[in-house]
């Protein structure tokens, strides 16, 4: 995921495929595996998964969004259904963690903090949905506004539900820095993969 500032990355969302998503989709994951685990039953569990390539070598720039979504997958078959959960949820919040460091602009985070927190939603989806291709790839982005607004991440390549977690993680941490700290999501993870529809009610 990669917000307002400008990249190196030239790839379109309307090119050919495959579509790239950012690389932090891998690092963070990696990163909350290691937190865990730490980095040696980590980088066990890696290999064992069949993704020990990334041990000493994760990626620097754009991946291809099957890379990510294999990575998952991978881990699915290794860890327990809720700890693959909890795993993604921390990726996303890392993920967001990096973005409030190094791509959002110290001055629109002053922005938005005072903001009346509707606003504020909508400022900063606003400058997110400019460059969303870089985290839903190849799938949707969509959000509504108001009271209640509903953030809509609809993944199409093959992929597993619990990548729906990422994503929470990633939106609530924005949200409670930006926002409001007292935020807080509903998410829906409905389908199978390759049409999987992620939908996140925001209270703020």
């Amino acid at each position: 995921m990669y917000l307002l500032k400008n990249h190196n990355e030239k790839l379109h969302p309307h090119m050919t495929a495959p579509a790239k998503i950012g690389p932090n989709s891998i690092i963070q994951t990696v990163a909350a595996l290691e937190a865990k685990y730490g980095k040696a039953e980590a980088d066990a569990r890696l290999t064992v998964a069949g993704q020990g390539y990334l041990i000493g070598n994760l990626p620097s720039e754009m991946v291809e969004e099957d890379k990510f979504h294999t990575l998952v997958k991978s881990l699915d078959k290794e860890l327990d259904a809720g700890v693959l959960a909890e795993l993604l949820n921390e990726s996303g919040q890392r993920t967001a963690a990096y973005l409030l460091k190094v791509r959002i602009p110290g001055f629109f985070q002053k922005l938005l903090k005072p903001l009346p927190p509707g606003l504020a939603f909508r400022l900063l989806f606003f400058a997110i949905s400019k460059n969303a291709w870089t985290f839903a790839g190849s799938g949707d982005f969509s959000y509504t506004t108001g009271k209640t607004p509903v953030i809509t991440v609809k993944v199409t390549c093959p992929a597993l539900p619990v990548v729906g977690n990422f994503y929470l993680g990633t939106f609530t941490k924005l949200l409670k820095e930006l926002v409001n700290p007292d935020t807080k999501i509903d998410a829906s993870i409905t389908g199978e993969s390759g049409n999987i529809t992620c939908r996140y009610t925001c209270h703020i």
